[in-house]
């Protein structure tokens, strides 16, 4: 083993709700399994072990890629990082096992491994394309705890979101679940429309400089070597947390007297962003908007509007696009089809729950095909009513574009 020191990155990450409270993050998971927690008493295994050598720590909780560490309320975070931070890089550079043989004998282990990787294999890559993630933070006695972020988070749409799909498909694969629970602070989640805090928004005249904020077709791309920095990321750790929905975005378009604004959220575990992209094409930054009111009434509207104008399609043949539908219900602006999407996504879990066809199908994608996305597949699945065994998506899709032209 080489005497150099380690060169192991790894992040100091302050607990949002409790000052004694650390984590420390890896750029990988620290042992297959857990989470697993320990106290001072009978800590026997070496990563505990070592850090309950440092005084001043009583409690370690290893939970995926992230070591969280309690400490006395006197001891001093200042002196305590680097010495844990040392004590975490020699163990993983002596020992394969640093939580122990036993993580792999524990069933409440296995269980979180297998949905989290049902979660991002199957369930995930759906939901981030509307800009939201679901984690398995951790499994006890069988019950498994989930937390929603981005999109889904505090979204009008996320018990029915958690209720119909994700648990179904959940304990349809893994009949070992005894119960699942929804963690999230659903009140603190981003609005999926542009709304205001109470109040007027403190000034804030920092221009974003020019290149940084650039328009791919609908969509706002901000340059990751910018952005990164602000969210305490290094660029590759940015690419890699947004991949993983760790970090996540909401574009909202500005009304009445922010007519003609676009405002960008991003969002990390620990940090916001925020920048105003106006008509002219500069930018500047803005205080990220704290809790607000989710526009429940509004997104209840846009689903009225939505399948109102699906019905009134003429037609067996009857389809539309999404741009061409947003477009239609006087929804121009940049995000505009991420908000007819999530009302299409809507409608398709208000029939299912009567049980008719998806007036969604009639929404499609411009490829040659003439299909709707994947999403609407995905979802379709996710509720128990998607392809047949056997059946392709476009057969299904037919199927449907058949049912509603007999039904409507």
């Amino acid at each position: 083993m080489s005497d150099a020191p380690s060169k192991r990155r790894i992040r100091a990450q302050n607990s949002p709700s409790d000052p004694q409270i650390m984590g420390f993050v890896l750029d990988e998971i620290v042992q297959p399994g857990g989470p697993l927690r320990f106290d001072t008493s009978g800590a026997d295994v070496p990563l505990p072990q070592a850090l309950f050598a440092i005084d001043g720590l009583t409690h370690v909780e290893v939970s995926g890629p992230t070591i969280w560490v309690r400490k006395q309320d006197a001891a001093d975070w200042a002196v305590l990082k680097p010495a844990i931070a040392t004590a975490i890089r020699t163990v993983l550079d002596n020992f394969d096992l640093p939580l122990g043989s036993r993580v792999a004998d524990d069933p409440d282990a296995s269980l979180l491994r297998a949905v989290q990787e049902l979660l991002e294999r199957q369930i995930n890559p759906s939901v981030a394309a509307h800009g939201g993630h679901i984690a398995a933070e951790s499994v006890a006695g069988g019950t498994v705890y989930l937390r929603m972020s981005g999109g889904c988070q505090g979204c009008a749409a996320s018990s029915a979101t958690l209720r119909e799909g994700v648990e179904r498909m959940l304990r349809a694969a893994l009949p070992d679940i005894r119960d699942i629970v929804d963690v999230t602070d659903h009140s603190e989640g981003s609005n999926p429309f542009y709304a205001r805090d109470t109040g007027p928004a403190p000034a804030f005249n920092r221009p974003v400089p020019p290149g940084v904020i650039a328009w791919e077709g609908e969509e706002i791309t901000v340059n990751p070597d910018f952005l990164a920095p602000r969210l305490g990321l290094t660029p590759d750790g940015l690419r890699a947390a947004m991949r993983s929905g760790a970090v996540v975005g909401v574009t909202e378009t500005g009304t009445g007297v922010d007519a003609g604004k676009t405002r960008i959220v991003m969002r990390s575990s620990t940090r916001a962003w925020a920048a105003e992209v106006f008509t002219d094409g500069t930018a500047r930054e803005v205080p990220p908007p704290r809790a607000v009111e989710t526009a429940v009434g509004t997104q209840d509207e846009l689903v009225a509007q939505v399948r109102a104008h699906l019905e009134s399609l003429d037609g067996p043949d009857a389809r539309v696009t999404y741009g061409a539908l947003a477009r239609a219900l006087g929804h121009w602006a940049p995000g505009s089809v991420g908000r007819i999407t999530r009302a299409l996504e809507l409608t398709m879990r208000e029939d299912v729950a009567v049980g008719r066809p998806f007036i969604a199908a009639r929404a499609v994608s411009r490829g040659p095909e003439g299909i709707s996305a994947r999403g609407f597949f995905d979802l379709a699945r996710a509720l128990g009513a998607g392809p047949a065994e056997a059946e392709s998506d476009a057969a299904f899709h037919a199927r449907q574009i058949a049912l509603l032209a007999a039904q409507i």
